[in-house]
């Protein structure tokens, strides 16, 4: 909005002209979403807190959890009305990369937002059941999939970086629209089956954000892009400045949901920004490096299949503890925050890891 509003007049002032940088209005954003959940965090806990708006403590999860009982939830409607309106204010709102952000932003937290309705008003723990929940993932994923297939960019749309060959890009054909379903799926319910911890998600995503801006900034730069030998995404840079909102929505909301927690985002803010990661993979054609950028959130989801699949095989014996795998770690006797950093820290080593892949080929 402001870009829209202020850049057209730089040539009257010449300051605005700060508005036609993709830096400018990134670290902007960042601050920008910082503020809103600072600002309006507090009351809306307290806000939550006066309408025992609280969390359902599930029956499978360890005993230390039980304490949580009652604590603010849907706090992910903070982190979507900050990042809603840092892009609003930042991102240039006639981008298509930007408006497919923006729909995914909706799709996924109406979604989540009524599964923790479910959970908190229905009396049902669970929430909504997976298989409605998939259904809806799955139909936002093909719909992605077919609008970019048919109508994105033609001589690059179904083609994606591949990480560590040089000079090689796979080009998908028809099975593009089930890639993009996949990764959008896929990433979704990874960041939801995470965040289990006080501050574990939401601080992947911060740095799952970080990684994304920076590759959008690069994908979107043609001499960068060339540089580095990736697919150069035009108007791709602006990825950068949404990735950016949600990095300060990120960190705004860790403040309050680093242990012990004041609020949870729930399903309105785990499967949303899951998918909205997911999604700027896909605009700038880094899906393959999602793994890797995402690998405690593949892990995570990794875990929970393995869990089943033994316990079904072997008659009832468990591979973990519990799963995901973060609890395994817990019941075996490391507090909650260790696991929390301790996942973090693995987070910022794939990160720099995923980075390094852009010159490892």
């Amino acid at each position: 909005m402001l870009y829209l509003l202020l850049y057209p007049l730089r040539d009257y002032f010449g300051p605005f002209r700060l508005f036609g940088y993709i830096t400018f209005r990134s670290a902007y954003a960042v601050v920008a979403a910082i503020l809103v959940v600072m600002i309006f965090g507090r009351r809306f806990i307290r806000f939550m807190q006066e309408r025992s708006i609280g969390q359902r403590i599930r029956d499978e999860v360890p005993e230390s959890h039980r304490k949580k009982a009652g604590t603010p939830s849907m706090g992910g409607l903070m982190i979507l009305a900050a990042i809603l309106i840092a892009a609003l204010l930042f991102c240039d709102l006639t981008n298509p990369n930007i408006l497919i952000l923006l729909s995914a932003t909706l799709w996924f937290g109406v979604l989540g937002a009524y599964d923790d309705y479910v959970k908190i008003y229905k009396g049902k723990p669970r929430g909504l059941s997976i298989r409605t929940k998939l259904i809806w993932q799955l139909l936002y994923g093909i719909s992605l999939g077919l609008f970019l297939y048919f109508l994105g960019p033609q001589d690059y749309i179904t083609r994606t970086n591949l990480i560590f060959i040089k000079n090689y890009i796979i080009n998908l054909g028809v099975l593009y629209p089930l890639f993009v379903t996949l990764v959008v799926v896929g990433s979704s319910n990874g960041v939801n089956l995470t965040d289990g911890l006080d501050g574990l998600a939401i601080g992947l995503i911060a740095i799952a954000a970080l990684a994304y801006s920076g590759l959008a900034y690069a994908a979107g730069h043609i001499v960068i892009s060339n540089y580095l030998d990736v697919i150069f995404i035009k108007n791709g840079g602006e990825v950068t400045v949404f990735c950016a909102s949600i990095l300060g929505a990120s960190l705004g909301f860790l403040w309050y949901n680093t242990y012990p927690a004041q609020v949870f985002m729930g399903d309105t803010g785990a499967l949303s920004l899951g998918a909205i990661i997911g999604t700027a993979a896909i605009l700038i054609k880094q899906e393959i490096l999602l793994i890797i950028v995402g690998g405690v959130f593949v892990v995570e989801v990794l875990s929970v299949i393995l869990q089943v699949v033994y316990f079904r095989k072997t008659g009832g014996r468990r591979l973990f503890r519990m799963a995901p795998i973060h609890h395994h770690f817990e019941l075996k006797g490391l507090m909650e925050p260790k696991v929390v950093v301790r996942f973090w820290i693995i987070g910022i080593i794939l990160l720099m890891i995923a980075l390094s892949t852009l010159k490892i080929r």
